[in-house]
């Protein structure tokens, strides 16, 4: 369609398209090669295309994840398809079957980082992020706090020199949290932030950045005005990047938010640096998210209200859109 409506502040808007499936949508089969639709386009592009065509406000970037084992072919097509439809593109780093905090696993997990950091700097992803500081649901349940950031530090900085990535076009790598109980140990904003700062210091530069999810702040334990406490002194250390407009506990609807949305948007907004904001969905029957379900049954709840998942987040992208220019024209942006 054409776009009718605008996005006026300077802000980067786009998709995380976690909505078409990890399983059958994201996941790379076991030749490396990503889930396509009929006619031969990767179901990642074909998405984005639809969303694209679709949107009244027409999205500029999009955020994808990218396996340990997809085929640089494929990360090559994949890169190259969403460019030709005008997307600057963000890559979230997925790692696996491995714990961060745990010395015995550091060979494992930078042999998983390192490929993706050298594909992103090879096809011109505009910058990278990961939950790279913790095992997906399988942390262990008693950790020196001071000892996962010092571990967690030296394998992302072995990553970092292994993989040349300070002297890439690569801007900056978002570090993501998780809610209690996909994580056990990086659960809130203030925790996260305590390891990005810890390895800024060392690199002697602000290049780690946090990804700031509205979702998982709002599951995190911590308020909404400790959040946006800590949003405001995260933005005066330079240290806030993406934002993920993302409903807390059902990851579904925007409308499902209870208000999280908003407020940390808003915070995030008043910092000054507030650059790219992307809406994330998750489909509530996709196989690989059956353990978040049994931990979060509200997770498992269709939230679409009759609509496709297409449609919902088009219409997440309208939502946000109205409040980023309602933020400019209250003078908050």
């Amino acid at each position: 369609m054409s776009q009718t409506l605008s996005l006026k502040p300077n802000i980067a808007l786009g998709v995380v398209p976690t909505h078409i499936k990890f399983v059958g949508g994201l996941l790379p089969d076991d030749q490396g090669k990503l889930p396509r639709e009929d006619d031969g386009r990767q179901i990642i592009v074909a998405e984005m295309a639809r969303i694209c065509d679709l949107s009244p406000v027409r999205p500029t970037c999009c955020q994808v994840s990218i396996f340990p084992g997809t085929a640089d072919s494929e990360i090559e097509i994949l890169m190259n398809s969403l460019k030709n439809l005008s997307l600057d593109v963000h890559l979230i780093m997925m790692v696996g079957g491995a714990n961060p905090m745990d010395p015995a696993d550091e060979d494992v997990v930078v042999s998983q980082l390192v490929p993706s950091l050298k594909a992103a700097q090879k096809y011109g992803a505009v910058s990278v992020g990961s939950t790279s500081i913790e095992e997906w649901m399988n942390g262990p349940d008693d950790i020196d706090f001071d000892a996962a950031i010092a571990q967690n530090v030296k394998l992302h900085i072995r990553a970092i020199k292994e993989s040349g990535l300070l002297e890439s076009s690569v801007s900056n790598w978002h570090i993501e949290f998780l809610r209690p109980g996909e994580f056990k140990t990086f659960t809130n904003l203030k925790k996260v932030w305590a390891f990005v700062k810890a390895i800024n210091a060392a690199l002697e530069v602000n290049y780690f950045k946090i990804l700031v999810d509205a979702a998982h702040m709002g599951d995190s334990g911590l308020s909404i005005e400790e959040n946006q406490a800590l949003l405001y002194e995260i933005g005066a250390s330079n240290h806030m990047g993406i934002f993920h407009a993302s409903a807390k506990t059902t990851r579904g609807c925007l409308s499902t938010d209870d208000g999280w949305i908003a407020a940390t948007l808003l915070a995030a907004a008043k910092t000054g640096k507030l650059e790219t904001v992307f809406v994330e969905l998750f489909n509530h029957e996709d196989d690989a998210l059956e353990g978040l379900r049994k931990l979060e049954p509200g997770h498992g709840v269709d939230t679409r209200d009759g609509r496709s998942y297409t449609q919902t987040v088009v219409d997440g992208l309208v939502d946000v859109t109205h409040r980023l220019n309602n933020l400019q024209a209250r003078g908050l942006l």
